[in-house]
């Protein structure tokens, strides 16, 4: 996904106040000058964070012109942003046929808090997921149950298959780490795919002790400057509300005998360092400098002091638990938040609602493809 390119080509809209210069008829002449030019392509190229990048480019028309993607330093880090659910008015206007603004979703920045509108138009209606800057779109009814894989040259995508005498378990997060992939499944084991063979093989080589509560929990799997990490999630299960302190503001589609509605949201985050040459799994509160997203998209870690805003030992996290949104008529989105490894206190990243049956809100990387 591009958020860099001109904004006028491309309908991006900041919501946020952005300072601006008034450009008279002498200004608007400047970047023709050579000079003034290449000094706003130095300066362009200094800023690495988009967010930044798209305000330098709002400034004045010599600022825009340099605000290219050429000039923009794709091989620095990059933060998420928390893409939007869809918005309702957009999805009654695609059904009536009217594609004016139907195609757009908005985007936050959990740097600044800026937000802005991007046209994807092939994503109206539809599941979303994301990997690497890369997003994909699944129809709401489709179901995805096997682990392949594609590499350049192949003609069709390879499923690996389940080794004989290993008890099979859906897979439930899937991450690239040292030329391996790694998964882990919902009885808790760590798996390796290996595929460079021509017939890929699977071998677990953790395991998790999980006990009642974990079961019930997500789980995901990352690495992390240099290790692999799992994550344990608590709370994404519908449970019966103990007082009436939690009385919840998503309307329960009750079953047939249920007499009362049930409530879920994440309560706790356990997180387990895997050491790969032991074949073991220690729990830690101590993530250091770093700060995890997960939710729907590929679970990752930044370096918090290369961005403003950012926690350390934090994990941000969106509300992706699926079976869980089945059961409210509004949909998901509502279990989003900053969960602290030190305290276990959770608070808001986006303090705005967006609800979804389809496709609540999700991390994505912006790229410069």
């Amino acid at each position: 996904m591009d958020y860099v390119e001109a904004q006028e080509n491309y309908g991006i809209e900041g919501e946020n106040e952005i300072d601006a210069v008034n450009l008279d008829e002498d200004d608007e002449n400047i970047d023709e000058t050579p000079a003034v030019g290449n000094a706003n392509s130095f300066i362009a190229r200094r800023l690495n964070l988009i967010e930044d990048y798209l305000s330098f480019g709002t400034v004045c028309q010599s600022w825009h012109s340099a605000a290219t993607k050429n000039n923009f330093n794709s091989d620095l880090p990059r933060v998420p942003w928390l893409m939007l659910a869809e918005e309702e008015n957009n999805n009654n206007n695609a059904n009536n046929g009217d594609n004016d603004g139907s195609d757009c979703r908005k985007f936050f920045s959990i740097y600044n808090g800026m937000i802005l509108k991007k046209r994807i138009p092939k994503a109206s209606g539809k599941r979303c997921l994301e990997s690497m800057g890369w997003l994909m779109t699944v129809g709401k009814d489709d179901c995805m149950s096997n682990l392949s894989f594609w590499r350049p040259g192949d003609l069709r995508w390879t499923r690996i298959i389940w080794d004989q005498g290993l008890d099979f378990a859906a897979q439930v997060d899937v991450t690239y780490f040292n030329g391996h992939f790694y998964s882990v499944d919902y009885k808790g084991r760590v798996l390796v795919h290996d595929i460079a063979r021509p017939q890929p093989a699977t071998n677990v080589i953790a395991h998790l002790q999980f006990n009642c509560l974990d079961r019930q929990g997500q789980l995901y799997i990352l690495e992390s400057l240099g290790s692999l990490f799992v994550v344990v999630r608590h709370g994404v299960q519908t449970r019966y509300a103990e007082d009436d302190g939690d009385r919840f503001p998503l309307t329960y589609i009750r079953m047939e005998g249920e007499e009362k509605d049930e409530i879920y949201g994440t309560t706790n985050f356990r997180v387990f360092q895997v050491d790969l040459a032991a074949g073991k799994v220690t729990e830690t509160r101590e993530l250091g400098d770093t700060a995890f997203l997960i939710g729907n998209n590929a679970s990752l870690s930044v370096q918090a002091s290369q961005f403003s805003g950012i926690k350390s030992n934090h994990i941000y996290f969106t509300d992706d638990y699926w079976e869980t949104h089945l059961f409210y008529q509004e949909g998901g989105g509502l279990d989003m938040g900053v969960f602290s490894l030190a305290d276990g206190s959770i608070q808001p990243h986006y303090k705005g609602l967006f609800l979804s049956n389809i496709c609540p809100p999700i991390w994505v990387t912006p790229t410069l493809y």
